[in-house]
């Protein structure tokens, strides 16, 4: 896909997932086959509802459609949120990944395992585990210029995790 189409179709497609509240993070065209896909990646604080996923595919659909932007040739469109193996590139992706814990590959060489503790425009704070769990975790800030590349690491279970009291279901409610 040239690099213009893909301008005119984030031009088009970027007010309306502002309007639904969503942030524009990725605009593709693939070909399938005969088809061609189309691809559009959304995100939010808080992640994205599919009731808002799906009324934004209606609402980019028609305005392709209106606008001829694909052209005459058959396309699908998907319209879906990132997955956990998205890189992290900008801060409102570091803020997103709060609690998370992380691969970075920093700047100045070396890889970094750490849980996200706090995320701003400059820079975020880390928790590093201890090496082979001896010792105690420690804080360390690291800003966006060290870090070469990021990416959430999948986590079955934490150690930390606890259920809350409040989430436990009462057997007599069950009915």
């Amino acid at each position: 896909m040239s690099t213009d189409q893909n301008e005119r179709l984030r031009a088009l497609i970027e007010p309306l997932a502002a309007g639904s509240g969503l942030d524009l993070e990725e605009v593709r065209v693939t070909q399938a086959g005969r088809r061609r896909q189309l691809q559009v990646v959304v995100d939010a604080d808080g992640g994205v509802e599919l009731d808002t996923v799906a009324e934004l595919s209606r609402e980019i659909g028609q305005a392709l459609d209106e606008a001829d932007a694909m052209g005459g040739a058959p396309y699908v469109l998907e319209v879906g949120s990132p997955g956990v193996d998205r890189p992290l590139t900008e801060p409102r992706h570091w803020r997103r990944a709060v609690g998370r814990l992380v691969k970075a590959q920093l700047s100045a060489g070396g890889e970094l395992l750490a849980r996200v503790l706090e995320a701003d425009d400059e820079g975020v704070l880390v928790e590093v585990p201890p090496v082979k769990g001896r010792g105690r975790a420690t804080e360390r800030r690291l800003g966006y210029t060290e870090i070469a590349k990021g990416r959430v690491q999948v986590e079955f279970s934490r150690k930390d995790d606890h259920i809350d009291a409040s989430d436990e279901v009462d057997e007599d409610e069950e009915a």
